[in-house]
C-alpha cells in the first residue's frame, strides 16, 4: 500500500514564495531595462506585475476582512466563557507595562546602533554622497510620494490625542467598519463580556453559544484564506522588488543595515532574553510555533492583517489561552510597535546626521520619549512611521525634513516589512509572558504557581 505523499509545510511554502518573487522581480527587472517601452516583453511584465499586485491586495483584503468578528468574537468568548475577567485589572497592567518596557529597550537598542555605526557620517562629517543620493531620490519620488509627505507633515503633536477617543467610538458599527478602529472594537468586545458575566447564566448561555461558534467559524475561515497565503505572498513582494531595485539600497546601504541590525539584535537577543527570564520559557521553541505568523508579517507589512494568523500560532502552537490572547494581542496589533519605535529612532537621526544637525544628549533623549509615545499614538495611521518620524524631524528643527523622508520611502516598503515582524513578535512575547505570569503552562511548560490576588 502506496505511503501518501507529504505536503510541504506552510511556512516552508511562504518561504519558497519570498524566494521566488524576489528573483522573478530581479529577472523582470533586468529585462525591462534592456527593451523598449513598447516591445511585447516589456508590456507582458507591466502586466504581470498588475495582476500579481491586484492578487496581492486580495489576498490582505481578505485577512482584513476577518478581523473585526474573530477579534470581537475571540475577545467575548474568552472573558464570558470563563465568567469573568478575574484580575482584570492586573493583566492590563501587566500588558500595558511589558508593552510599554520592550518599546523603550528597541528605541534603546535603535539609538545606540545608530550612534555608533552613524550611517549618515563620513569621518565625523555630514556624508554629501548620502546627501546627494537622498535629493536625487526625492527629486525621482513620483507625486503621489510628495502628496503622502506633504500630508503627514501637516499633522499635529496633538492629532495624536485623539487615540484616547477611539477607546470609546461614537458608534460601534461604524468602529467595526473601520479596522484602524480596533481600539474601540477591544474596548467594546470587554465591555459587552463583563456584562454578559452579570447576568443570569440561563439566559447568557445561548448567547454565549453563539458566539463561540462565530469564533469557531472565523477561526475555520482564518485557516481557509492562509491556504493562499503563498499565492497571496508571492503577489504582494513581486511589485515591490521590481518597482524599488537594488541602486537606493547601494546608497543609502549603511542606513539600511543599520536598521536591519537593530531590528535583528532586539529580535533575536532582547526578546529571547525576555523570554527566557521573565517567561521562563525556551525561545527557540516560541520562535517555532510563530514561525506562519512572522512569515506572514513580513510578507504583508500589516499587524492588523497578520492578526487573525497571530491568535492561531499562539493558541494552537503556544499554548496561551483564549482569556489572555484575545486580550493582549489585538491591543498589542494596535499600541505596541517595538520595530516602528525603533525604526523611527534610527531615521530621525539618520537625517540629523545627513543635514549636519548636531543632536546633543537632551535631545536625543526627547527623541527617545517621541517615538516611544508616537509609535502608540500613530500605530492607527497608514504610514504611521512616516508621520511619526516627520513630526520628531519637524519638532527637533532639522531642515530639509520632507525632503529626506520623500527619499526614504524608496526603501522604507522593505524595512516596514522587517519591523512588522518584529512587532508582531514583540506581541506574542507578551502574550506568552503574560500568561505565565497568570499561572498558564506555555509551549511545553508546567504550569507555573498561581499567585495570589491579594
Amino acid at each position: 500500500m502506496s505511503q501518501p505523499k507529504k505536503k510541504l509545510a506552510a511556512h516552508w511554502q511562504i518561504l519558497l514564495a519570498l524566494i521566488l518573487a524576489t528573483g522573478t522581480a530581479i529577472v523582470f527587472r533586468n529585462i525591462s531595462k534592456t527593451v523598449s517601452d513598447d516591445s511585447q516583453a516589456y508590456i507582458f511584465i507591466q502586466h504581470a506585475i498588475t495582476v500579481c499586485g491586484f492578487v496581492g491586495d486580495l489576498f490582505i483584503q481578505a485577512l482584513k476582512m476577518i478581523i473585526v468578528p474573530l477579534v470581537a468574537s475571540s475577545i467575548i468568548a474568552g472573558i464570558a466563557g470563563l465568567g469573568g475577567m478575574d484580575g482584570f485589572g492586573r493583566l492590563g497592567l501587566k500588558t500595558l507595562g511589558f508593552y510599554l518596557s520592550t518599546s523603550l529597550l528597541a528605541v534603546v537598542v535603535g539609538l545606540l546602533l545608530v550612534n555608533t555605526i552613524q550611517p549618515g557620517l563620513e569621518n565625523g562629517q555630514a556624508d554629501p554622497e548620502i546627501r546627494a543620493a537622498l535629493e536625487s531620490q526625492a527629486q525621482a519620488a513620483s507625486s503621489e510620494e510628495v502628496a503622502k509627505v506633504e500630508a503627514a507633515g501637516e499633522r499635529k503633536a496633538g492629532d495624536y490625542a485623539d487615540l484616547f477617543k477611539k477607546m470609546i467610538p461614537p458608534n460601534i458599527v461604524a468602529a467595526a467598519s473601520d479596522n484602524g478602529q480596533l481600539l474601540g472594537m477591544i474596548f467594546f468586545s470587554v465591555l459587552f463580556a463583563l456584562a454578559m458575566t452579570r447576568l443570569p447564566t440561563d439566559s447568557m448561555s445561548p448567547l454565549l453559544g453563539t458566539v463561540q461558534g462565530i469564533n469557531d467559524v472565523m477561526i475555520r475561515v482564518t485557516q481557509w484564506i492562509m491556504l493562499f497565503a503563498p499565492i497571496g505572498v508571492f503577489g504582494l513582494l513581486l511589485p515591490t522588488i521590481y518597482k524599488t531595485g537594488p541602486e537606493i539600497f547601494i546608497s543609502l546601504g549603511k542606513y539600511f543595515l543599520t536598521v536591519l541590525l537593530a531590528l535583528g539584535i532586539h529580535m533575536f537577543a532582547v526578546m529571547p532574553l525576555v523570554l527566557r527570564l521573565v517567561g521562563k520559557v525556551n525561545p527557540w521553541a516560541h520562535f517555532r510555533s510563530m514561525r506562519m505568523a512572522l512569515l506572514t508579517a513580513f510578507s504583508t507589512a500589516s499587524s492588523s492583517a497578520t492578526l487573525p494568523e497571530t491568535m492561531h500560532c499562539v493558541q494552537k502552537n503556544s499554548g496561551v489561552s483564549k482569556r489572555v490572547s484575545s486580550f493582549t494581542l489585538p491591543l498589542g496589533a494596535t499600541v505596541n510597535m517595538d520595530g516602528t519605535a525603533l525604526y523611527e529612532c534610527v531615521a530621525v537621526l539618520f537625517v540629523a546626521q545627513v543635514m549636519g544637525f548636531d543632536m546633543s544628549v537632551g535631545t536625543q533623549f526627547a527623541v527617545v520619549v517621541t517615538a516611544l509615545l508616537t509609535s502608540i499614538g500613530v500605530a492607527g495611521v497608514p504610514s504611521a512611521s512616516l508621520v511619526a518620524i516627520l513630526l520628531i524631524l519637524n519638532s527637533s528643527g532639522i531642515p530639509n525634513a520632507n525632503m529626506a523622508v520623500v527619499a526614504l520611502l524608496a526603501v522604507d516598503r522593505l524595512l516596514d516589512m522587517s519591523r512588522t515582524a518584529v512587532n508582531v513578535f514583540g506581541d506574542s512575547c507578551a502574550a506568552v509572558c503574560v500568561a505565565r505570569s497568570e499561572g498558564e503552562g506555555v509551549l511545553g511548560t508546567q504550569p507555573a504557581p498561581k499567585k495570589s490576588l491579594v
